[in-house]
């Protein structure tokens, strides 16, 4: 799998998840809100297209 994600998006993630108290660098718990967030707007998405083609 190749993710192509250009510079300054892949930076604002970054931003957004980084943490200086964490020894791997992330907020995991920021990191997973993302993610889920994200899911679940894709989910929003797909059943919006499921009823249009119903």
């Amino acid at each position: 799998m190749n993710i192509q994600i250009d510079e300054k998006t892949y930076e604002e993630i970054a931003a957004i998840i980084s943490s200086d108290a964490s020894p791997v660098g992330i907020d995991a718990k920021k990191t997973h809100i993302l993610i889920l967030k994200m899911l679940m707007d894709i989910n929003d998405r797909l059943e919006k297209l499921e009823q249009k083609t119903r």
